[in-house]
């Protein structure tokens, strides 16, 4: 348990510095760490990193960091989005379901890793509908079949697409998150039983965590910090995959 909640916070801070990330381990963490069960895992971990996004928006906004429009156009259709995945959670096994997963952490952290730094990226913000709607769409489904809240997806492509700066997008994307965290949550909260005190216990982490690291992202590198955390979620997924790699195995046999 203190492992898990050690992690929690690792997760709060991540949001805090990144504006997304932490979401992608809170899964294997409440899994391997907290001993639930995946489907459950799902929805919980909505909870917790939407409950830290809600105070990351907050205080995002007091420093001017959040961009409305952009806010608007990516969370309304992952709203949409949230409540359709997560209709798929509880139709895919436990095993499948943490190896899509692993997959997902691993693609995101080869995205993080291949990133471009923000002083090669264009300052005009651009905040394109169509381009916002689509991936905002696509985040929805992702937050509602596996429990992230997307901002690993959001936050570059806010700065790829939209040509924001690297810390308006981090604090536009815990906007987006919270929205599409709490869609996915109430869409699973019919589908699962949760252990509510676990829940508390891990929000009351993840946000002492954002506080941290919301403070700390005025301090360090951004850039640093990113592709240290891709490496973590490598590894993390690639623990995943050992964890059920009996399940692919089989499938060869």
């Amino acid at each position: 348990m203190t492992l898990s909640l050690i992690f929690g916070l690792g997760i709060g801070v991540s949001l805090g510095l990144l504006g997304g990330g932490g979401s992608i381990i809170a899964v294997p963490v409440l899994v391997y760490a907290a001993g639930v069960p995946a489907n459950e895992a799902v929805g919980m971990s909505l909870l917790v990193v939407g409950s830290a996004s809600v105070l990351g928006s907050f205080l995002n906004l007091r420093q001017g960091l959040v961009h409305f429009r952009a806010a608007t156009l990516f969370s309304v259709p992952g709203i949409v989005g949230a409540f359709i995945g997560a209709e798929f959670t509880h139709l895919v096994p436990a095993p499948w379901l943490l190896l899509s997963f692993a997959s997902l952490m691993a693609t995101v952290a080869v995205v993080m890793l291949r990133g471009k730094p923000e002083s090669e990226l264009k300052p005009a913000i651009q905040c394109n509908v169509i381009r916002c709607v689509s991936v905002g769409l696509g985040v929805g489904l992702l937050t509602g079949f596996v429990g992230v809240g997307g901002g690993f997806l959001i936050v570059p492509a806010m700065v790829l697409f939209a040509h924001f700066p690297v810390k308006m997008a981090a604090g536009t994307s815990l906007v987006v998150i919270a929205i599409n965290s709490a869609a996915g949550f109430f869409a699973h909260l019919g589908l699962s039983e949760f252990d509510w005190q676990l829940i508390g216990l891990f929000i009351a982490v993840t946000l002492a965590g954002m506080l941290v690291g919301t403070r700390v992202s005025r301090h360090v590198s951004t850039e640093k910090l990113r592709k240290g955390f891709a490496w973590f979620v490598l590894a993390v997924a690639a623990f995943v995959v050992a964890q059920n790699w009996n399940v692919i195995f089989e499938v060869n046999l």
